[in-house]
């Protein structure tokens, strides 16, 4: 199993290309289902998430062609299989995407339970009610979800979630877009992705009004045809690599970027003492003040508040802030198994409940430790960027599952990393 052998205390300085967002690119691979014509697609990462959603199309018949780096033209002309099975759901609870499309094109689809990360419960029973009441008969049968359109076509209605669910709202979009007549979402997500998937199935002909706001309107039609679209860039990478520069002591430019998807993260970060200056529209260049870091409070909350998503990465970046910081958790209830691997380097964290509380400025020390989930594989990598001493990360398939090329990327801005598989230190990837 790989890992990554990390020697901190380097400040990091230089440019960083981001890449697109795995939370975009992977609701997007599914809405190709919805077609027969192709969809080509620029701008998607390559990550093991994409890889394991490329492979989930082919599986059910699709054609995916990658003309160019990072493109992707897909044609689901010729699916006939409507049926994702456990072995790739079970890694990646995305792959659930896929009953939203073939439900609304092929009238059944058969999903097993997803996976991925141990954060925590995230249950489909927003995606499964909504799917009833747009007509489709839903059921669960030896671990697998699968529904049907009685008249072969779904039938738009008013959905209200009574929680806000990203992948529900995708879901739901794609479900609807195909549907007779017109369904209503509310309480709607309203992450950037949403916005981007909507731009998508608009390209293809859809009737999509309200995309990013809590109430969204699908006006149904009757088929879809290609498009051409390009991929958002990753906000959580963008963030990601802001606490890098800051954390390290460093400075970067940020360049592919959108500091709009991001304004939370931004302002609580400028509050803690890192200063991010806007060159451009998709540019940003990156410090920590010569003040240092100082601890603040933070909850995460559904977007445009603070993402979960940049939960761990904040805590990291806490353990090196003088004063005593707040950290509450809204979204999943076991999101703090990071902490513990913090704590092992001589972080000063307490949990109690939905919330960690982080006593600072620490001395960090590298030590061998374990990474549980995609962001907690972050922050352990933040961590040991700003350790002194060697830091060895397990478990780095959860990382390759969301960053494109990171041991390449850090390498670039100076970070002492290797990747070792099977005791063979690779210099990149």
């Amino acid at each position: 199993m790989d890992k990554f052998l990390i020697r901190g205390g380097r400040n990091l300085r230089g440019k960083i290309e981001i890449s697109g967002a795995k939370n975009s690119a992977l609701p997007c691979l599914a809405a190709t289902l919805l077609t027969p014509e192709t969809v080509t697609l620029h701008n998607v990462p390559y990550v093991k998430d994409l890889i394991t959603q490329r492979r989930l199309l082919e599986d059910l018949g699709a054609t995916v062609l990658t003309p160019e780096l990072r493109t992707h033209k897909v044609s689901a002309a010729n699916v006939e299989v409507f049926e994702a099975p456990y072995e790739l759901v079970k890694t990646m609870r995305a792959s659930v995407l896929a009953l939203g499309p073939l439900l609304a094109r092929f009238g059944q689809a058969k999903v097993s339970l997803p996976g991925g990360c141990a954060i925590g419960t995230r249950p489909i029973d927003l995606h499964l009610k909504a799917f009833e009441q747009l007509g489709a008969n839903v059921s669960l049968e030896s671990g697998d979800v699968v529904a049907r359109a009685p008249k072969g076509r779904l039938i738009g209605a008013e959905i209200n979630f009574e929680k806000v669910s990203v992948t529900g709202t995708e879901n739901v979009m794609m479900a609807a877009v195909l549907a007779k007549g017109k369904t209503t979402i509310h309480s709607a997500a309203r992450e950037p992705e949403i916005e981007d998937l909507a731009e998508l199935l608009n390209k293809m002909g859809g009737r999509i009004k309200g995309a990013g706001e809590e109430t969204i309107e699908i006006e149904g039609v009757e088929n879809l045809g290609g498009a051409e679209h390009t991929i958002i860039p990753d906000r959580i990478e963008t963030g990601t690599f802001i606490v890098a520069a800051a954390i390290t002591y460093g400075e970067l430019e940020i360049k592919n970027c959108h500091p709009e998807h991001l304004k939370a993260v931004i302002e609580k970060l400028r509050e803690t003492g890192v200063e991010i200056d806007e060159l451009n529209q998709s540019t940003l260049f990156v410090k920590c003040s010569t003040k240092g870091l100082e601890a603040k409070d933070v909850t995460t909350e559904p977007h445009p508040k603070f993402p979960t998503d940049m939960q761990a990465q904040y805590m990291a970046l806490m353990t090196q802030a003088e004063g005593s910081s707040s950290i509450s958790e809204t979204i999943f209830e076991n999101r703090f198994m990071h902490a513990s691997e913090l704590m092992r380097m001589g972080a000063n964290i307490h949990i109690s409940g939905n919330t960690a509380t982080v006593r600072g400025k620490t001395k960090l020390l590298g030590a061998p430790i374990q990474a549980s989930d995609l962001r907690a594989s972050a922050s352990l990598v933040l961590a040991a960027l700003a350790a002194e001493g060697e830091t060895v990360v397990n478990r780095v398939y959860h990382i390759d599952r969301g960053y494109e090329t990171i041991v390449k990327k850090l390498r670039n801005i100076g970070a002492d990393i290797d990747r070792i598989t099977d005791n063979i230190a690779l210099s990149a990837e």
